[in-house]
C-alpha cells in the first residue's frame, strides 16, 4: 500500500482588473466624476415582453427565466432569437438539445436566418472562446443547470457549479455589453433551482407560468434593476408558438355566467397594467366540526381575515360555513385593492344574491370594517369604462382630485356595510 497525496486542481485566478463594454479597465472615482453613456432599449418583436422587460432589453443585461418543465420557455427563447437575429446576430447555446432538434422546433415556429447560431455545447470554456470570436449581439444559454466548468470537480448542475457559470456569465455581459438571455429550472415549490445568490446576480428575473392544461402563459416579473417589478405579460401557446394576448382582461371575463352567486370583478394592478379579475367564491354548509378555507390564486390567510370581518363587522355568520375561493383565469392577486371584491364575492354567495354583471370593485378592507383607498383609481376605473363596466365601487377618500371619465358611474364607499348594502341590494 503506497499513499499518495492528490493536489486539487484549482481554478485559475480571476484577480485581472474587469474591463467595462468601452474597453476601460474599473479603478475607484469619485461619483461626480463618472462618466456614462445612455444606450436606448433595443426591442424585441414582442410587446408584452418589452413591457414587462420595462421597455425592452437593455444591452450588456443579464436576463434569468425560470418556469416549470414544458411550459414553454425554450420556444420563447428561440421566437425571441428570432426576432433578435433581425437587427444582429445571435447565438443560442443549447445544453439540452440538439442543433438538429432546435432546427425541428424552428421550422414549426417560422424562425428561420441567417444572422442565429446554434451551439450545441456545456463546457463553459469553449462558450466563451466562441463568444469572444464571434462577438455576438446577444446570447441565449439554455439551461444554466446544464452548464459545467470542468476545472470543478462538482457534479454538474451543483451550487457550486451554477455559482461559477453565473459569475462567467455576468462578466461576459458587463465586460463586453452582450445581453444575455439565462433559461433556468424551478424545484417542486416553483422557485429557481439551485441557490438563491443566481437571482442575487443577474439584473432581470422572470417567472413563465402556466397551466399544462390550458394555453395561456403569463410572464411575470419578479427582480428587474431596469423597470417596474411586478409587471405581466400574457402569451398562448399554439401549435406555431406563443401569440401575444393584448387584451388579458377579456380573457379572464369571457366565461363569466350573468347571474351566477359568489362572484365579483376586480380591477388588479399588475405592475403598470390594470386588469380585470373574476374572484369567485363558494360558500356551503360545513359538514364537519372545523370549517374548511380554500383559496387558489388568492392569498388563504387573507381570504380568512376577510371572512373574520365579515363575521364582525356586517353580521354574517361564517364560523360554520366552508369556503372555496378562487381567482379565474389561472392568474394570481396578491394586492389589498382586491379585498373588497373578495368580500363580496364571498357575501353574494353566503345570502345566494348575484351581483351586477357590469360593475366592479376596487379597495382594501381594515380591520374595524372600513374601506381604505388604493392606489392608481384613475386608470383602474378606465380600464373598467374600456371594457364597457356601467358602475365601480371604490373607497371614498379615492374620490378626490380627479375626474371620472363619462359613462361609468363612480360611488365611493366608506364602510363594509355600506358597499354590501350598494353591491347586494
Amino acid at each position: 500500500m503506497v499513499e499518495e497525496t492528490v493536489a486539487p486542481t484549482v481554478k485559475a485566478s480571476t484577480t485581472t482588473l474587469r474591463a467595462t463594454a468601452g474597453g476601460r479597465s474599473v479603478k475607484p472615482e469619485p461619483l461626480d466624476k463618472v462618466s456614462f453613456q445612455s444606450e436606448p432599449r433595443f426591442k424585441t418583436g414582442m410587446e408584452e415582453l418589452n413591457r414587462v422587460l420595462g421597455g425592452g432589453v437593455v444591452p450588456g443585461s443579464l436576463i434569468l427565466i425560470g418556469g416549470d418543465p414544458g411550459i414553454g420557455k425554450s420556444t420563447l427563447m428561440l421566437q425571441v432569437s428570432g426576432q433578435l437575429s433581425k437587427t444582429g446576430k445571435i447565438l443560442y447555446v443549447s445544453g439540452e438539445e440538439s442543433a438538429s432538434q432546435i432546427k425541428m422546433r424552428a421550422e414549426r415556429l417560422d424562425v428561420d436566418s441567417s444572422q442565429l447560431y446554434v451551439f450545441p455545447e456545456t463546457d463553459m470554456n469553449v462558450i466563451k472562446a466562441t463568444i469572444n470570436d464571434m462577438k455576438p449581439d446577444a446570447v441565449i444559454i439554455d439551461s444554466v443547470q446544464t452548464m459545467q466548468i470542468p476545472e470543478l470537480q462538482s457534479a454538474t448542475g451543483s451550487v457550486a457549479k451554477i455559482r461559477e457559470v453565473t459569475a462567467d456569465l455576468m462578466n461576459i455581459a458587463k465586460g463586453q455589453g452582450i445581453t444575455i438571455f439565462v433559461v433556468g429550472h424551478v424545484t417542486k415549490g416553483g422557485a429557481i433551482a439551485g441557490p438563491k445568490i443566481l437571482e442575487h446576480m443577474v439584473d432581470t428575473v422572470l417567472y413563465f407560468e402556466g397551466d399544462l392544461h390550458h394555453s395561456y402563459r403569463i410572464l411575470r416579473t419578479v427582480k428587474n434593476r431596469f423597470g417596474s417589478t411586478n409587471e405581466l405579460g400574457v402569451f398562448e401557446m399554439l401549435t406555431d408558438g406563443l401569440h401575444e394576448v393584448t387584451n388579458p382582461s377579456e380573457i379572464f371575463l369571457e366565461e363569466r355566467l350573468k347571474d351566477a352567486t359568489g362572484s365579483a370583478i376586480v380591477v388588479s394592478m399588475e405592475g403598470t397594467r390594470p386588469i380585470l379579475v373574476e374572484i369567485q367564491a363558494l360558500v356551503t354548509a360545513s359538514v364537519f366540526g372545523n370549517a374548511t378555507r380554500t383559496a387558489t390564486g388568492l392569498d388563504r390567510n387573507r381570504v380568512s381575515l376577510i371572512m373574520a370581518v365579515l363575521e364582525k363587522r356586517a353580521g354574517l355568520l361564517l364560523q360554520n360555513q366552508d369556503a372555496y375561493l378562487k381567482a379565474a383565469g389561472g392568474v394570481k392577486l396578491d394586492e389589498p385593492a382586491i379585498d373588497l371584491a373578495t368580500a363580496v364575492s364571498i357575501a353574494s354567495s353566503y345570502k345566494n344574491r348575484g351581483t351586477s354583471p357590469t360593475e366592479c370593485y376596487v379597495g382594501e378592507l381594515g380591520l374595524t370594517g372600513e374601506i381604505r383607498r388604493v392606489t392608481r383609481i384613475e386608470q383602474r376605473v378606465s380600464e373598467a369604462h374600456k371594457l364597457g363596466f356601467k358602475r365601480v365601487l371604490v373607497p371614498a377618500n379615492n374620490l378626490q382630485g380627479w375626474t371620472p371619465p363619462t359613462g361609468i358611474e363612480v360611488v365611493g364607499v366608506a364602510t363594509l356595510s355600506q358597499a354590501l348594502k350598494l353591491a347586494l341590494g
